[in-house]
């Protein structure tokens, strides 16, 4: 484990006596793939690619469960404990002390008529992603989350903020990122086949690709690129095990700050301030993990009744969700019988619209579903 850190300590002092250019990019490209490369060795263990580490830090037992999962994360005593009991009225223990929360607490928020699963993580430290405080079992926990609150201390540096970006993206997280359009299929022969649809700017080209492909031992595939990248963003098509995970940034303790100092906060992004000993603001941030989630709820409506307003289904516009998947929701015999659906709302172009199983829903549509006779 010392001998790794120390060969990507090596790396990355040569990397920054290496001047950034044009004749520099092969050389640059080449020590990021070492770097990624002993990155994963040391949280994965040697030659594995899986995203999981040791029996003893694969994460906490957490059943997932409800429409979607949120994770606190951040560091100890920021109010994350705190937050869990007003969002869902948990008890989670709370203290003035340091590391209070042990282990993962779940707890469920009701918003909108969605379940949303809300994860209580132990406070993370500097080097959490090489498992300094169980740092590897938070972040692992919080790889299989749908949203990553990182909650603040808004009376403390800002510094807290990148050091905690920085044990995220170290762990393979890639933050409010999406995933690059880069098509990368290996094959048995033929060699490096390397294409790009979009100018490169960022220091991409084929000989960089190709001494990437070296580093990872690849001789023969297919490289598409759709879209301007970096090195970086090659090398994390090429590893494949990274997760791309939408981060809200909760600044809590508003109440210790003046308003000059929440104003200075207030031009950063994706960030929603609070306070939740007394419970400010708390709507607001509901409806940001709403909309950051890209839930929609689609109402079932039965055969000359009214819609079932008080339970709909919820789903993620991401996928573009179709009457298909939506039965395939409410119970997977039903797109067995299925022969129409009748829908209302923003994505019928008249009201009811007669639709097939590739319709796809918009929030708040309404449906009626219709069995083969």
């Amino acid at each position: 484990m010392a001998d790794i850190q120390a060969k990507i300590d090596e790396i990355e002092a040569e990397m920054a006596r290496t001047q950034k250019n044009k004749a520099t990019n092969y050389h640059l490209g080449t020590l990021k793939a070492k770097i990624a490369k002993l990155k994963s060795e040391l949280v994965n263990g040697p030659g594995g690619k899986s995203s999981g580490t040791k029996n003893s830090e694969r994460g906490f037992d957490v059943t997932k469960s409800g429409d979607t999962r949120v994770g606190l994360v951040g560091f100890p005593s920021v109010g994350k404990s705190t937050l869990l009991t007003a969002l869902t009225g948990t008890r989670s223990e709370a203290a003035a002390y340091e590391f209070t929360t042990l282990t993962c607490i779940p707890g469920t928020m009701k918003y909108k008529g969605a379940r949303i699963q809300v994860l209580d993580l132990p406070g993370i430290i500097e080097g959490a992603a090489d498992g300094k405080g169980r740092g590897r079992q938070v972040i692992s926990t919080a790889r299989t989350c749908n949203l990553i609150l990182v909650v603040l201390d808004s009376a403390k540096p800002v510094t807290h903020k990148k050091i905690i970006e920085a044990e995220l993206n170290s762990f393979g997280i890639r933050i409010n990122q999406k995933p690059p359009k880069v098509k990368f299929i290996k094959r048995e022969q033929g060699g490096i086949d390397y294409q790009q649809l979009a100018p490169q700017t960022k220091g991409m080209n084929a000989d960089v690709c190709r001494s990437v492909l070296k580093e990872y031992k690849v001789s023969c595939a297919t490289i598409i690129l759709r879209e301007d990248i970096t090195v970086d963003q090659f090398i994390d098509v090429i590893e494949g095990n990274r997760a791309y995970i939408p981060v809200l940034y909760v600044f809590n303790k508003i109440d210790a700050i003046t308003i000059e100092e929440l104003d200075i906060l207030d031009g950063m992004p994706n960030y929603v301030p609070i306070s939740s000993q007394h419970e400010w603001n708390l709507e607001e941030l509901m409806d940001t993990i709403w909309s950051k989630c890209n839930m929609i709820r689609i109402y079932t409506k039965p055969r000359g009744q009214i819609p079932d307003y008080d339970e709909p289904v919820i789903m993620h516009s991401e996928s573009n969700p179709t009457i298909e998947e939506f039965c395939n929701r409410l119970h997977r015999s039903l797109i067995d019988d299925f022969s129409h659906a009748f829908v209302w709302g923003r994505s019928a172009k008249h009201q009811p619209q007669r639709c097939g199983k590739d319709h796809v829903l918009m929030d708040e549509d309404i449906v009626t579903l219709c069995k083969k006779t």
